[in-house]
């Protein structure tokens, strides 16, 4: 059937919301529009999605396209294709959000990360230097074995989200989609600002449990803060975790946010000219009664109090 990449936007962070924007639809294509991830980059606001991204039951050749909006998402440009930058492979966004860095080394690079199939699966970086007009490719981290069927304790790594952390290094919180030595997330490592993933910098953090699914990280206030349905092979229990050492260790269970079925999740926080006394943290996630995917719920969180 059909989907959209729609939008909405708070005035008042959190307080009141827009109209919904829609960005992007697939028509009526079978398996077309995948999202997908978002970054501002100075004033302009960058929606990466992917179409067809799921051969051979896919809608056709894979695609990797870019959305600019210079009005905060109310309206948005023509779409840039980056197939020729990512070479005909499936390249499917986050989900979740793009970063810029702030620190070096290359202050002011935007990176994303994606993923590709199932059987050609891995990770890998698009990275741009200017702003978002020319991309290229970063980073690679394959599955292993690579073009070919998946087996469990595959190393499989899927949907990611990128996060820098203060030595200006990027950190990429990985789906381990066939739990690969555990039941918990990957974590990636890359010190060269996105140029290289070595996977003798590919680390397992066993107290992030996680039922293979796409979770949100986001760098805020000195926090590393991390959601996700925190179960082995369940999505249920839908819960922030934070980390006041950059994510080596996690304070106790974190802060559940439903008990239920629950699924993705993306987390985002207003710029620290917009906070208040009370910095706020906002995340989005999949829940429902009986499924995961009911329902998108909007949480807001204190990081003052809350935590």
């Amino acid at each position: 059937g059909s989907s959209w990449g729609a939008l909405t936007a708070s005035p008042l962070p959190g307080a009141t919301w827009g109209p919904t924007e829609v960005a992007t639809d697939d028509g009526w294509e079978a398996d077309g529009l995948n999202l997908g991830a978002l970054a501002v980059a100075g004033t302009e606001v960058l929606l990466l999605f992917a179409r067809c991204a799921h051969p051979p039951q896919a809608c056709g050749p894979p695609s990797t396209l870019l959305l600019r909006s210079r009005d905060g998402g109310r309206s948005w440009g023509p779409p840039q294709n980056l197939s020729e930058v990512v070479g005909g492979e499936v390249f499917a966004p986050g989900p979740g959000a793009g970063i810029q860095k702030r620190r070096a080394p290359f202050q002011g690079r935007l990176v994303f990360c994606g993923h590709g199939t199932l059987e050609r699966d891995g990770v890998s970086l698009l990275l741009s230097d200017d702003g978002g007009r020319r991309w290229r490719r970063g980073g690679v981290l394959p599955a292993i074995p690579f073009g070919a069927p998946r087996q469990p304790r595959d190393f499989t790594p899927d949907e990611c989200q990128p996060y820098e952390l203060p030595d200006g290094s990027i950190a990429v919180s990985i789906r381990n989609q066939n739990s690969y030595r555990c039941r918990c997330r990957m974590v990636a490592r890359s010190r060269d600002g996105g140029e290289t993933l070595p996977p003798d910098a590919v680390t397992f953090d066993p107290a992030l449990l996680d039922p293979a699914v796409a979770a949100g990280v986001l760098v805020s206030h000195g926090l590393v803060l991390f959601s996700n349905p925190a179960h082995e092979s369940e999505r249920v229990n839908l819960t922030l975790r934070w980390s006041f050492d950059n994510g080596t260790t996690w304070w106790g269970r974190g802060l559940r946010v439903w008990a239920g079925p629950s699924g993705y999740s993306a987390m985002a926080a207003p710029p620290p000219e917009e906070q208040g006394h009370a910095p706020l943290l906002y995340l989005i996630y999949e829940k429902g009664r009986s499924l995961s995917t009911e329902t998108v719920s909007l949480a807001t969180i204190s990081l003052a109090g809350d935590l």
